[in-house]
């Protein structure tokens, strides 16, 4: 049996444009690995098997599509170890389903090519393919299309998920987004800001996320954060600290507005 990380990310920005003709929104977003992980193990099975996680359909559509293009059975048993929140904003479906492509493409004689097994993994979730990269990216056209960023890693990073946080799905948060005026300039103030980001402090002008925003945001900003956003299409709201203490600090004032974690950027799953 084999295991590893699938680490959640958080979007340092997210910039969102008008829907195109396939149906997805054209965006411009910085996606960063942290350190907190689900795991997720494999070995060989009789027939395609996912444990741990019931609600899962990720993790099999991705070992389905995988087979299908390898020629072979998916005779796969996968375990998921959950630790990432579900539907947050921190993309651990999408992780996991990654991490299930790397761990099942390393069992077959002849593993999907890397630029194949990308193409599938576009085609499971805009997310997913970013969970096969290492390091920071700027993901473009729907998400799918990266590049790799040079980008400060040293910051600490307080999660919160409020309690109570009613969110939309996904899909309907795109479809009521209306906001896309303006997207080629926002675009362009991401790309130059990338540019000459050098200290964790210059992460600061990236633009806010058009999707969603938090009053949370704001405290955070207020507790020292010199960064703080909504991830994804949240709920989960991100503070950003040079100093672990101010962060610790942040952590326990926010403690009573939901689930809190102090964590990490990190390269790779």
């Amino acid at each position: 049996m084999r295991r590893i990380p699938a680490t959640a990310k958080i979007n340092l920005a997210l910039v969102v444009g008008r829907r195109r003709s396939d149906g997805k929104h054209e965006v411009a977003t910085v996606l960063q690995r942290i350190d907190l992980a689900d795991r997720v193990s494999i070995e060989a099975g009789p027939r395609l098997a996912v444990s741990g996680f019931p609600e899962d359909t990720l993790v099999r559509g991705a070992l389905l599509s995988l087979a299908e293009e390898a020629g072979v059975e998916a005779n796969w048993a996968v375990r998921i170890e959950k630790r990432i929140p579900v539907a947050a904003g921190l993309g651990g479906g999408s992780s996991d389903a990654a991490a299930a492509l790397r761990l099942a493409n390393d069992t077959l004689a002849e593993p999907v090519p890397a630029e194949r097994l990308h193409a599938l993994a576009a085609g499971i979730g805009s997310d997913v393919p970013f969970f096969l990269s290492q390091g920071p990216q700027l993901g473009n056209g729907d998400g799918t299309e990266l590049s790799a960023v040079d980008l400060p890693q040293d910051f600490w990073i307080v999660l919160v998920l409020p309690t109570r946080a009613a969110k939309r799905s996904t899909a309907e948060v795109y479809e009521a987004y209306d906001g896309a005026a303006g997207f080629a300039q926002r675009k362009a103030e991401v790309t130059k800001l990338l540019a000459v980001a050098r200290r964790p402090s210059d992460l600061a002008a990236l633009p806010a996320n058009d999707l969603a925003s938090s009053p949370l945001a704001d405290e955070l900003r207020e507790l020292g954060a010199f960064r703080a956003d909504v991830t994804g299409a949240g709920p989960t709201v991100y503070g950003l600290f040079v100093r672990r203490e101010r962060a610790e600090a942040a952590r326990r004032v926010v403690a009573a507005r939901g689930r809190t974690w102090l964590t990490v950027p990190t390269w790779y799953g």
